[in-house]
């Protein structure tokens, strides 16, 4: 048998560390991008929109995101399209992440006072002008700290990308196990990464939270 030095178990698991990194981008970076365009919808177009929007945000945050990552992988094969485990896994939790950006961001903007609104609305500015100028740079300021915190949330999320095949930490972490009959050692490991990549994350929102409520007294 084959010893495994603890260099080597870390050596391996850093390898994977950076997929999980690169999911955890992907799924934040494209979830942002469709959770904006789902926010401007779910204002902007109407009662049958907001519902709709609401209906999606409400089935991804009520549904197990496991579940979401076996639909996305099994699912869609079932269309005729083979997708891989690195597709299955951006799809799903890049929705996943847009659902709850979208409720995120929806929560800052309701928090700006009305007033704003009818202030802009009293200077004719049309609803994208009142977003771009008035709303949205007040309501950036307060989505800041609980976005990057979310971040978090994504990040460990990741994890669960392993059921479906996806080499991520955990996944190699598994596999790592099974190879050197070491499971507290090699997860340990593993728990410790995942703690340095996270910690600085939530760190950092909490700074900027601070710094935020500073700036307002």
């Amino acid at each position: 048998m084959v010893e495994f030095s603890l260099w080597d178990i870390l050596r391996n698991l850093l390898l994977a560390l950076r997929w999980t990194v690169v999911l955890s981008l992907i799924a934040f970076v494209g979830g942002g991008v469709v959770g904006g365009l789902l926010l401007f919808l779910r204002l902007s177009g109407g009662r049958l929109a907001e519902r709709l929007i609401g209906l999606y945000v409400q089935l991804f945050q009520g549904t197990p995101l496991l579940m979401q990552l076996f639909l996305a992988y099994f699912g869609i094969a079932l269309f005729g399209i083979e997708v891989s485990a690195w597709t299955a896994a951006s799809v799903a939790l890049t929705l996943y992440t847009s659902a709850f950006l979208t409720e995120i961001w929806r929560g800052c903007v309701a928090a700006i006072p009305k007033g704003q609104w009818e202030a802009s609305g009293s200077l004719a500015l049309s609803f994208g002008e009142q977003m771009r100028h008035v709303i949205l740079p007040q309501a950036t300021r307060i989505a800041i700290a609980p976005t990057v915190g979310f971040l978090v949330q994504v990040i460990k999320g990741t994890a669960l990308a392993s059921v479906i095949g996806f080499v991520e930490l955990t996944k190699a972490g598994s596999m790592i196990s099974n190879a050197t009959f070491k499971p507290f050692v090699v997860f340990s490991c593993v728990a410790l990464l995942y703690f340095a990549l996270c910690f600085p994350v939530s760190l950092y929102a909490k700074n900027l939270e601070r710094k935020i409520h500073g700036a307002r007294r």
